[in-house]
């Protein structure tokens, strides 16, 4: 049987789209949790089935922590008026 669209190579694209896509991911998941005031290591604990997974969701919908933290300045508290840039 094997994988639908193998035959065409579309196994092999996948993988690599897959490849590209992960670490940005990645690093948005560690800068989601940096904005709430924790470390990049709690992307681990989405490998534990289930309850790994509903702990980030959690962590990712909690609104940023006010003012700087040890990870920089507060995004949304940023105050530049550059030509391109806006404030939410």
């Amino acid at each position: 049987m094997g994988t639908p669209g193998a035959a065409e190579g579309a196994g092999a694209i996948g993988a690599v789209y897959s490849l590209i896509v992960l670490v940005p991911a990645i690093a948005v998941g560690v800068r989601r949790l940096h904005d709430t005031g924790r470390t990049g290591w709690w992307m681990l604990i989405g490998l534990i089935p289930l309850i790994g997974f509903l702990v980030l969701l959690y962590f990712f919908v909690l609104d940023s922590n006010p003012g700087s933290n040890e990870y920089g300045p507060n995004p949304k508290e940023s105050n530049h008026n550059q030509e391109g840039s806006f404030k939410v």
